[in-house]
């Protein structure tokens, strides 16, 4: 195999191996999707963004997160915050593609570990630190 194909079957590979989250973030997507939300592929990644433009101050007060990652796919309250947040929920997916489905058990471990050290569960999570600093870890 050439390197291309070699590049082509890694790709395939880390695609397969986040499928199942992949999936997840598909279900969660399609009633959102049916309801007037926007999809783009940006990067090999599946970008929702639940509004067009920005959001209302309404939709950020009712939802407590601005995007959400699962394998490939990226749920966001609006073209402007998937724009904003991309190289940190693109690093998600980069986590999806090296632990798959374990993704869930790791991350959730990760916030048990800080709130266990009396520190914050999201901020000190081991993966929001990597998404936050992309290149420094």
């Amino acid at each position: 195999m050439n390197g291309a194909g070699v590049a082509v079957a890694r790709r395939l590979l880390r695609y397969a191996w986040a499928a199942p989250c992949t999936g997840i973030g598909l279900a969660f997507a399609l009633p959102l999707l049916l309801a007037g939300a926007r999809l783009r592929r940006v990067h090999g990644v599946y970008e929702v963004a639940l509004m067009r433009g920005h959001a209302t101050s309404r939709l950020t007060r009712a939802v407590p997160i601005s995007a959400i990652t699962f394998g490939h796919v990226v749920i966001g309250a609006c073209e402007a915050e998937l724009a904003r947040l991309r190289a940190h929920e693109h690093t998600h997916v980069r986590q999806y593609e090296r632990w798959g489905a374990l993704f869930f058990v790791a991350y959730g471990v990760s916030s048990l570990v800080q709130l266990l050290r009396g520190r914050s569960a999201y901020w000190h999570n081991h993966f929001e630190v990597q998404a936050r600093h992309p290149h420094g870890s």
